[in-house]
């Protein structure tokens, strides 16, 4: 157990917060490198020896929600806190937002997928814990335009995913540890979080990415106030100019001089 805490707490330290890419155009985009063939076997063989969650997952939240976890192409982490009835934030499966923790990499979703959704004795199925969920974070783990979303609670340690509207509720207290040290773990990768709609964003993230997004996010935050104020200054200089414009020599009509007087 105690290793597998050091491996993920080493992982978390290690994967990135951000999404990099790096696009390749023309005929080389569809080139394949030397020795390709050899990885794609391996990658096979990867598929043939890759651990697969336990078949009570898909019983209770259907093949789709589980293939989202287990093959999901981003993955990201989110701080919550319990359900508060004056919060008027913005909500992740109806948990009040405390911040962003990052994008979760391959090697941190193996190990979660091992030891939450393939472990028999990890688990404590039929059996819940004798304590009130206590919400801390929550995975969204997204394949297309697709998602499931995984909540880690501590020190009630149990998980819940979350998928087409249901809910199933996990007893985790035999590997509690493991809880424990992802929740620290992703705590420590903390960034305010920020409405991806209000950064044009396509991915959920929430984390500012560059100056554009953080002039629009300034402009958006000014007060009412000033906005009101610019209006007021722009319809000032219009009024001006319309005066400007019809007065003095601007208001005489000239003769037009190909006509007769």
């Amino acid at each position: 157990m105690k290793s597998i805490i050091f491996l993920i707490a080493g992982l978390l330290f290690l994967y990135p917060t951000k999404v990099y890419s790096q696009a390749v155009e023309g005929v080389q985009s569809f080139s394949q490198p030397e020795g390709s063939w050899r990885r794609e076997v391996q990658e096979a063989k990867k598929e043939q020896t890759k651990i697969k969650p336990l078949q009570r997952f898909y019983d209770d939240s259907g093949k789709f929600a589980i293939e989202n976890i287990t093959k999901a192409e981003q993955i990201f982490c989110y701080e919550v806190f319990p359900l508060d009835a004056k919060y008027e934030g913005y909500t992740i499966d109806g948990f009040p937002i405390r911040g962003f923790c990052g994008i979760i990499n391959e090697e941190v979703k193996n190990l979660i997928v091992e030891h939450f959704f393939a472990s028999e004795t990890n688990v404590v199925f039929d059996k819940s814990e004798e304590c009130v969920i206590e919400p801390k974070i929550i995975i969204r783990f997204v394949r297309g335009v697709d998602y499931t979303d995984v909540l880690l609670s501590s020190p009630c340690h149990s998980f819940a995913v979350f998928y087409g509207g249901n809910v199933h509720v996990y007893n985790y207290k035999p590997a509690a540890a493991i809880i424990d040290a992802l929740v620290k773990a992703f705590n420590n990768k903390h960034i305010e979080f920020i409405s991806p709609a209000l950064l044009n964003q396509l991915l959920p993230i929430g984390v500012i990415q560059n100056e554009q997004q953080r002039k629009l996010i300034n402009r958006r935050n000014e007060p009412i106030r000033k906005w009101i104020e610019k209006a007021e200054e722009k319809e000032i200089k219009r009024a001006e100019e319309n005066k400007k414009n019809n007065s003095g020599w601007n208001k005489l009509k000239m003769r037009n001089l190909n006509t007769a007087p």
